[in-house]
This record gives structure tokens, sequence and C-alpha cells, in this order.
């Protein structure tokens, strides 16, 4: 038997705005936060609604850790997730959504640019102290 959908409120039917931004249904399809802790869906979701069409965002992080209440060290945290998701690039300051396309092509890019994941070790490191 198959469904019928119907509109549970159908007076606020989304309409795509001029400052659209989606989330594309492979992340769960593909099953490509699995693993992921709550503070890395959460940046996700909010870098998604923020980038702009190339997937890009200019929010600093102080700014991100008051919008998603969370610490430096959680930051961190989640966004090496998303790196090794492979469904986020990050060059201080810039963080980029990436596609979703398979894994292993983002990094692949990034490389042939001179673009690397850095682990987590290396963030602190240059955020001036951390781990050794």
């Amino acid at each position: 038997m198959k469904v019928r959908k119907q509109l549970v409120c159908p007076q606020k039917v989304r309409k795509i705005p001029s400052q659209f931004s989606w989330v594309d249904h492979r992340l769960i399809r593909d099953d490509r936060l699995s693993g992921c802790s709550p503070s890395a869906w959460a940046l996700y979701l909010f870098l998604v609604t923020v980038a702009d069409a190339e997937g890009l965002s200019y929010y600093a992080d102080p700014s991100i850790q008051r919008r998603l209440g969370i610490g430096m060290d959680e930051l961190v945290r989640a966004r090496s997730e998303l790196v090794q998701a492979e469904v986020l690039a990050y060059a201080q300051p810039f963080y980029q959504v990436l596609t979703l396309d398979r894994p292993g092509m983002a990094i692949q890019a990034g490389r042939q640019r001179g673009v690397e994941a850095r682990s987590l070790g290396e963030v602190l490191r240059s955020l001036g102290g951390g781990a050794r």
C-alpha cells in the first residue's frame, strides 16, 4: 500500500529563499557522518546554513563557538571529525563544506592544490599551545 503524503501545515509550506542553502540527502543516505559527535553534526548544519554558493564560510571560531554553545576544544574536535569524514575542508580562517561525492575525492583534489587536512595536534599547535 502506497502512503499518500499530506501536508500537516499547508499555510506554512517552505519556499526556497534567495539566499538558498541546502543539506544534501546523501549525508544520511550514504551515512557520511556515522560516528561523528553531536557537536560535529551541529557544526556541519551551521556551516551548511551560512556557507556561500561555493561552500565557503567566513565565520570566525569565537563566533561559531558562541552560536553553538561549545568551547574551543569541542569545536576543534568537531572540525577534525568533519575533515576526517571528508565533508569539510579547513584552512584557517576559512571553512569549506565539500561536495558529498565519493569519499577520497575531496582529499585527493585538496592535495593537488596544496591543501592538507590537519591533525588535532597540528591545529592546537598552530593556536599557540596544546598537543606536542
